[in-house]
């Protein structure tokens, strides 16, 4: 059977025990329908093979040699990751294009008694759905940006509004990226296509009568470019804005950032990104404290001198912010989330 999907939530919703990508691995990767698992019936050196015939050589030898890789490769993954499904088992199977690969897959899960269906138009179809609703479809849901310098715990604030009830984006999750020169995260950003994809699923599962709190953002966070129609919803959005001193953002951000601080080096060459902006001889004090071990008034260094001087541009450029939340410390952030959460109905509410 052939299932048409025509809405994002049909996929997202989709009922199936499972979503299987036969793709190969390098097309998995970079994306895929949320969830799916992947069991390629052709991995990536063998899709190679298969597409330099096609076109070197004729349709017909490809299709021989490709329908011989698929029956190998569809039988490691029966024996394999698929050996203790049930008879009843129910899988969603798709390819690039909904074709030869999903196709020839499902029609040996299918002669096996599985209840499998193809998803039409495979891959394709999926993504032109998130397209859809990203490029073409404005945010339901009223936006309301928190923001504040750097090092006033903005991202982990969010984790606990989300705790209060209180919508959330959040943005550098999704991208696995803190935003800034220092923001890379272990295991890397996801690629665009994937950043889009869970974006607009973490997008549809909003209510739309409710106000959803986003980190202000550039409009790339690290090297994932947020779709144009949700950039100008924060940048129309009213603002919260939390308020901490220096010396208690500092010590925040040396908590914060532990993961970089552990691996010198790093730090050392994010640190020499920043050489055409600043003179040597700053630049040389920043080593030397890294090198020390000085990471509270490092960051404090790089807040005064790099980080704050452009927030206060960018912020000359926009409206005031709405509100303001101002903290001695940044210690207790459930309780600054709960002041926080008071703002955001109070200013849903305006």
């Amino acid at each position: 059977m052939t299932l048409r999907c025509t809405d994002l939530s049909h996929l997202i919703d989709h009922g199936f025990d499972e979503v299987i990508d036969v793709r190969s691995p390098a097309e998995w990767a970079e994306d895929r329908v949320p969830g799916a698992m992947n069991l390629p019936v052709l991995d990536n050196d063998e899709r190679t093979r298969v597409g330099t015939i096609y076109k070197q050589v004729n349709p017909f030898a490809a299709r021989k040699i490709g329908a011989a890789l698929v029956a190998r490769n569809a039988a490691a993954h029966i024996e394999g990751p698929l050996a203790d499904r049930p008879g009843g088992w129910r899988p969603l199977v798709y390819c690039w294009r909904g074709g030869q690969r999903s196709n020839s897959f499902a029609m040996i899960l299918g002669q096996i008694g599985w209840r499998v269906e193809v998803l039409e138009g495979g891959y394709k179809t999926w993504r032109g759905l998130v397209t859809r609703a990203l490029y073409d479809t404005p945010l339901a849901s009223p936006v309301v940006m928190l923001d504040g310098n750097t090092g006033t715990a903005k991202t982990e604030v969010l984790a606990h509004l989300a705790a209060l009830g209180v919508q959330v984006l959040d943005l550098e999750g999704l991208a696995n990226h803190r935003g800034s020169l220092f923001g890379a995260r272990a295991g890397g950003q996801p690629a665009q296509r994937g950043f889009e994809s869970a974006l607009a699923v973490a997008m549809a599962r909003l209510d739309p009568a409710q106000p959803v709190v986003v980190e202000a953002e550039s409009s790339k966070v690290g090297n994932c470019r947020l779709p144009p129609m949700l950039w100008k919803a924060m940048q129309a959005a009213p603002r919260i804005e939390i308020a901490a001193p220096l010396a208690a953002r500092a010590r925040y951000l040396a908590r914060a950032y532990a993961d970089l601080t552990a691996d010198r080096a790093e730090l050392s060459r994010v640190i020499g990104l920043l050489r055409p902006l600043h003179p040597a001889s700053v630049i040389a004090d920043w080593h030397a404290m890294a090198a020390a071990g000085a990471f509270e008034p490092l960051a404090a260094e790089l807040m005064e001198r790099h980080y704050d001087p452009r927030y206060l541009g960018h912020r000359k450029r926009g409206a005031a912010p709405q509100a303001v939340i101002e903290t001695a410390a940044l210690d207790d952030l459930p309780a600054l989330a709960t002041e926080l959460a008071t703002a955001v109905r109070r200013l849903a509410g305006a």
